[in-house]
């Protein structure tokens, strides 16, 4: 499977980023609750006038809407329907089912099912920026405890879903939502997967977004669970930090090695089951590369930030730390300052999502072409 480093496996763009722009057409859409367990529609009409299309991903495209009845802002992805003889799809099926069991303040929520002209639609709660797009602005700093917030509202999302059952396989910038208050939601439910707690099942390893993907998954293991969202997670907390991914491999086997210069190959002792993972001999380093990660990384966080850190990107999955003991950890419960969500972003002019985030980015890029100096170096 084709994968790009910045797109997930076997899916294509953001497909939950939010705008302003918009056209104004008007959507009568049959509205139902997501209370019942079939995505069949109810029959009581609702009406959204769309504000235009903010992304697009595998089934369809996204738009910001407005309910004409309450002027509530929404979301609405539609679900891509191949033909009418597939009925509707099994993988959206998959997403409406886990999201209506889900209630939690860092989950984002499903309003309801519509449909429209033959075509389906999820309603989202509306979300006014997304982490990559909000990390890259300018008009708006965010402090330590800002980010400190932002990072243990991820960590309350994911030890929700875990808590639930729940792995959700693409923890990434651009699948975690911020509105102007400051709440953070965790969004993008299209590979996750319910597991069982006593035991772990056997999965696909083509999960996760290349630069946040473990390095258990990038070896090739099939079997895991939840630990699999902390290294992502952890990946998140040093982004929060740096404002850019920290692991940013050019492929899958170039990707492992960028894991080791920062964190050094991983020995036998402190990961015993590396070595029957199915790719371990073909990725095996021919060099010993030490663990540099305090050293690069002590001008960003403090001490107990790096030891949290440490623990969330721990090479050994089974010693990987979990949502709620990282939730208890020092740097949130002992060190100042403690978290505090930043409510002042109603102040930024705009929408910051990593569609408008890549928008700027090649138009700066052709404004450097266009005044022959070379393009960004990202």
């Amino acid at each position: 499977m084709d994968e790009s480093p910045g797109q997930s496996p076997g899916r294509r763009g953001n497909d939950r980023s939010y705008s302003r722009q918009g056209s104004g057409r008007r959507l009568p859409c049959r509205r139902r609750s997501t209370a019942q367990a079939s995505p069949q529609l109810g029959d009581k009409e609702k009406l959204y006038v769309l504000l235009g299309q903010v992304g697009s991903g595998t089934f369809g495209k996204v738009y910001k809407a407005s309910n004409t009845a309450n002027g509530r802002m929404v979301a609405l992805k539609l679900i891509k329907m191949e033909s009418e003889k597939d009925g509707f799809p099994v993988t959206a099926m998959r997403e409406v089912k886990l999201l209506q069991s889900l209630r939690h303040e860092n989950v984002v929520q499903l309003y309801e099912m519509l449909v429209s002209k033959g075509s389906v639609y999820m309603v989202f709660e509306y979300m006014d920026h997304d982490l990559t797009g909000v990390l890259s602005q300018t008009q708006f700093e965010f402090s330590e405890a800002h980010l400190k917030s932002f990072c243990r509202q991820m960590l309350a999302g994911l030890a929700y879903l875990h808590h639930k059952g729940i792995i959700h396989r693409d923890i990434k910038g651009s699948n975690i939502l911020v509105n102007n208050r400051g709440e953070l939601k965790l969004a993008d439910f299209g590979l996750a997967r319910f597991y069982q707690k006593r035991r772990k099942s056997d999965y696909t390893n083509r999960v996760i977004t290349q630069w946040y993907r473990p390095p258990e998954l990038l070896l090739g293991a099939t079997i895991y669970g939840p630990e699999v969202d902390m290294w992502s997670a952890g990946c998140i907390m040093l982004e929060l930090f740096t404002k850019k991914p920290v692991f940013q491999g050019v492929d899958e086997i170039h990707q492992v090695h960028v894991v080791y210069k920062i964190f050094g190959t991983p020995s036998i002792e402190e990961w015993p089951g590396i070595t029957s993972l199915p790719w371990f001999e073909l990725l095996r380093s021919s060099e010993d590369i030490p663990n540099r990660f305090r050293e690069l990384f002590k001008k960003w966080l403090t001490p107990a930030g790096l030891d949290l850190a440490e623990r969330l990107l721990t090479y050994n999955p089974e010693r990987r730390i979990t949502a709620l003991q990282a939730m208890d950890a020092p740097y949130f419960n002992q060190e100042e300052p403690f978290a505090a969500a930043p409510t002042g972003l109603s102040t930024l002019q705009g929408e910051w999502h990593e569609m408008e985030t890549k928008r700027e980015r090649e138009k700066k890029r052709k404004r450097d072409e266009e005044g022959g100096v070379g393009g960004d170096q990202d």
